[in-house]
């Protein structure tokens, strides 16, 4: 039987060695590949997806081996919310969990301090139905 896995902390994403970072980059590449077969994933960034409305469920694609590992953050419109056969996508490796806002506001900012334009726009039938930010965007750890 499998444990729960949880979504990473801060403390556990600020360990993460230059290991796991190579490790996160290689699977956020095949995670990016795998989403494709199924949403169209634009090839420019726009804004952060954390306004003051509450339009968006958050979700961390992980490593299931070590949660800290995170391959990407996806943001879906609760509006739109797209069937996706997330177990096709992820296969036996990645785990999509769902975290708070404004948890996934920090982990934003810890692993892409960039303030803006970080996130990928995913459309379905031509509308953006949501947002994904992938490790090898990662630009440095906050601390």
């Amino acid at each position: 039987m499998l444990k729960s896995i949880k979504p990473p902390t801060l403390e556990e994403v600020q360990k993460s060695t230059i290991i796991d970072l190579a490790i996160m980059t290689g699977l956020a590449d095949s995670f990016r590949d795998s989403l494709r077969r199924y949403i169209h994933i634009d090839p420019f960034t726009m804004p952060d997806p954390f306004t003051d409305k509450d339009d968006y469920d958050y979700f961390v694609i992980a490593d299931k081996r070590q949660p800290n590992r995170v391959v990407a953050m996806i943001v879906i419109n609760k509006d739109l919310l797209p069937e996706i056969p997330w177990d096709n996508i992820l296969g036996i490796r990645l785990i999509i969990l769902p975290i708070s806002k404004q948890n996934a506001v920090e982990l934003k900012y810890e692993i892409m301090p960039k303030d803006t334009n970080n996130f990928y726009p995913l459309r379905r039938s031509g509308r953006i139905t949501g947002y994904a930010m992938f490790a090898y965007q990662i630009c440095g750890l906050h601390q």
